[in-house]
């Protein structure tokens, strides 16, 4: 039987969430973000700094691409989408070090975070469902 302790430590090992991983950015932490999504996903928009790369090519194209030293995470559209989980199996078969960023791209949008497409930054909105919004009355 797993523990407790076992099971969320090794969950923690491979996911993240979409504020940790702005936060790692805003940090310049090492890792590369993968947007696992396909072409028309990419350019409907995409989380700033990420790398496009669809999980069905990762196998082809990552070891010519993304230095196997750096770790990985991915994303895909949202919660109910497994493109994600596929990309992480991918990037693993490689040997890279990979996590899963859960809640997807849904989740960066939904807490503000910077999004772009080709023609640039997208607004930024923050959803009240997913995250405390704060007005200039509660500083």
């Amino acid at each position: 039987m797993i523990d407790a302790l076992s099971f969320f430590t090794a969950k923690l090992t491979h996911e993240t969430d979409a504020s940790d991983v702005y936060a790692a950015q805003k940090a310049g932490d090492a890792f590369t973000l993968v947007d696992v999504r396909d072409d028309a996903a990419w350019r409907q928009g995409r989380i700033s700094g990420a790398v496009h790369m669809p999980y069905r090519e990762i196998a082809a194209r990552a070891a010519a691409e993304l230095d196997p030293d750096v770790p990985v995470v991915v994303y895909c559209w949202s919660p109910g989408c497994n493109a994600g989980a596929k990309g992480a199996v991918e990037f693993a078969v490689l040997g890279y070090q990979v996590r899963e960023m859960i809640g997807g791209y849904e989740y960066w949008v939904r807490e503000g975070q910077p999004t772009e497409n080709d023609q640039g930054p997208l607004p930024r909105t923050f959803d009240p469902q997913v995250m405390v919004v704060r007005t200039s009355s509660d500083t």
